[in-house]
């Protein structure tokens, strides 16, 4: 019971956390909005707030759905799912009633998703997608974790059933997962959603792999990625691990920036690779990983009693799924503070390796194109900004300059 109260105290804070830092945004950007406009246009100033804005309110509705689901959950929908399947074998069970639960969720919170995207993204002349690619793109999502997804299910079903210290067999295998998934992220990609074009032996794709030499990175190619059918944003990054690395530009990005601007971007992302920051976050998230799975694994009885449940595996996946978040969620501004930092040194190295000048002008036009505010509240940022405000990024590599 005590860890029932526990978990319901979080999920509290959890909720009334992201309610006070969604008021705080809205109220900050407000303020900002009628002041002189930084970087932006007067217009795309005012245009970036209301954006920011729309977004805040939208998230503040999928707060309210998000809590409805977990009440619903805890008090009444495990057990009543657990009740109506009447299957057997443990580990079928554990498969379809995950996949229930993960397919309950978002059929749920569909409407929020298809409102953001062809209502507030729509409406700022971001989005570019057509229904119909839409509906595809979610099918095929909803196939591969069908698919993928009752595989780990089975997997993790049967550590529970067959180990007394499951939770340790199932962070190696699950560390083993992310690993893998980075792999064939790149290959998923192309096959199912993207169409990804060489650009190797083109101008931009030679002096790109001079940069990628200069730094001892070694990808399968460089690619250009068709981003403009579902969206307007600019966007580049590094995909996959070890062999499938791949160099990836969204054809936006291509379209907007110079050539300078375009390496000194890649500039800063080599710097991630230089520096070993993916590694260094997987080692963050893995240690995130075991503290939670040895907590889901050391639930005692009197949890599942509390819940009107047995313990099974099927129940202890769902829970995992369902309270792992709100976990994350406290830990973010010790992980932000990590990547800020690790962003203001792959700045520094993609100036060096390109031009600060051209990291610059290139960090402000794709704060024009995406039309993002360049401001934060404090505590806001503390919890949701993974780099660092484009206005201080800016600052920083100025000052380096001179």
């Amino acid at each position: 019971m005590e860890m029932l109260t526990f978990f319901l105290i979080l999920y509290g804070a959890y909720v009334a956390t992201k309610l006070v830092l969604a008021v705080l945004q809205m109220r900050f950007i407000r303020a900002e909005r009628q002041k002189p406009a930084q970087i932006l246009g007067q217009g795309q100033w005012e245009k970036a707030a209301d954006y920011a804005i729309a977004k805040e309110r939208m998230g503040v509705y999928a707060a309210g759905v998000e809590t409805a689901l977990f009440v619903f959950w805890a008090f009444w929908g495990f057990g009543w799912l657990d009740a109506t399947l009447a299957i057997e074998s443990a580990m079928f069970k554990a498969i379809v009633f995950v996949n229930l639960f993960l397919f309950i969720n978002y059929l749920i919170e569909l409407p929020l998703s298809i409102y953001e995207r062809f209502g507030i993204d729509a409406r700022f002349g971001f989005n570019r997608a057509t229904p119909g690619l839409f509906a595809r793109d979610q099918l095929k999502t909803l196939a591969l974790v069908a698919i993928f997804g009752s595989l780990v299910i089975a997997a993790l079903a049967w550590f529970v059933g067959s180990f007394a210290s499951w939770w340790l067999i199932a962070f190696v295998f699950l560390m083993v997962v992310i690993v893998l998934i980075n792999m064939l992220f790149p290959t998923i990609r192309a096959l199912m959603f993207d169409k990804f074009v060489p650009i190797d032996q083109t101008e931009i794709g030679q002096e790109i792999g001079s940069l990628m030499a200069r730094t001892g990175f070694k990808a399968s190619g460089v690619f250009s990625v068709d981003a403009s059918k579902r969206d307007a944003r600019l966007n580049a990054y590094f995909g996959g691990l070890g062999r499938t690395k791949r160099v990836v530009l969204y054809d936006t990005l291509i379209e907007k920036l110079s050539k300078e601007e375009l390496l000194a971007v890649l500039g800063h992302e080599l710097g991630h690779f230089k520096h070993k920051d993916i590694l260094k976050n997987m080692a963050v998230m893995a240690g995130m990983l075991f503290a939670f799975l040895a907590l889901f694994g050391n639930l005692g009885e009197g949890f599942f009693a509390a819940l009107g449940v047995e313990s099974s595996a099927h129940i202890l996946i769902a829970l995992f799924l369902l309270l792992s978040g709100p976990l994350f969620f406290f830990l973010m501004p010790i992980f932000n503070a990590i990547s800020r930092h690790n962003e203001f040194a792959a700045d520094r190295f993609g100036g060096d390796l390109v031009s600060r000048e051209a990291l610059k002008n290139a960090l402000i036009k794709l704060v024009q194109e995406n039309v993002k505010f360049p401001k934060n509240h404090p505590l806001y940022g503390l919890f949701y900004e993974t780099h660092p405000g484009v206005l201080t990024r800016i600052e920083r590599l100025e000052a380096e300059r001179a």
